[in-house]
């Protein structure tokens, strides 16, 4: 009789912790916050590449950066433009106007080992400012996954998130990101600070979010 009673009360408490484990895995389906999130960016190696004149797109890329992780770079000339606002433009819509690649000081090495390059750059002239183009013509990003980022005084992208996608038809290029900066014709030069700055860092997580590089 007592072997028949222990007997009894193991196979109870056998179908007890049987049915405990199945709701416990039942909840963990019906919660998706219990289970493990899985990294997006884990084993991705992550390049973040930008152009700025003002500081307000390297502050973009700061911030990008510090989302992701990566490698930080800021493109460089052989040959910095002039500091004169007008003087530059000038010179910009020359070298439009030509096809002029200018030279970069900036080299990256072992681009083939990058799996993403976000690459940040102001509008100049409703444009991709030629030192971008320069850029994306010296390295071949096929295969990587390349996500544009841009500051602009107001007027927007212009046909920069296009250039882009033109010099890079074998990458496969996300979702950008754009928000107003500087407007240095009129002297208004570094704004990416306070609030401002704020503002654009929640958007970014919003739009890393998105894209889905961040949970």
């Amino acid at each position: 009789m007592k072997i028949k009673v222990l007997y009894g009360f193991m196979i109870s408490m056998f179908l007890l912790i049987s049915s405990c484990s199945q709701a416990e895995e039942s909840a963990a389906q019906k919660d998706p916050s219990s289970i493990d999130k899985v990294d997006p960016l884990k084993d991705k190696k992550v390049l973040v590449v930008y152009l700025s004149r003002t500081k307000n797109t390297k502050t973009l890329a700061e911030i990008i950066q510090k989302k992701v992780g990566g490698t930080l770079v800021g493109i460089e000339l052989e040959k910095p433009y002039p500091d004169h606002y007008q003087t530059t433009v000038d010179q910009v819509a020359q070298e439009n106007r030509t096809g002029f690649l200018p030279p970069l000081k900036t080299k990256i090495d072992s681009m083939d080992t990058y799996d993403m390059v976000f690459i940040g750059f102001p509008t100049w002239g409703m444009q991709l400012p030629p030192p971008v183009k320069s850029f994306l013509s010296n390295y071949d990003l096929a295969g990587k996954t390349v996500i544009p980022f841009n500051t602009n005084a107001g007027y927007g992208i212009g046909s920069t998130f296009e250039t882009v996608r033109q010099l890079c038809p074998d990458s496969k290029i996300l979702e950008g990101y754009s928000t107003k900066g500087g407007v240095e014709r009129d002297g208004i030069l570094f704004v990416m600070e306070g609030n401002k700055e704020k503002l654009v860092e929640k958007e970014i997580q919003q739009w890393l979010m998105k894209i889905g590089l961040v949970k």
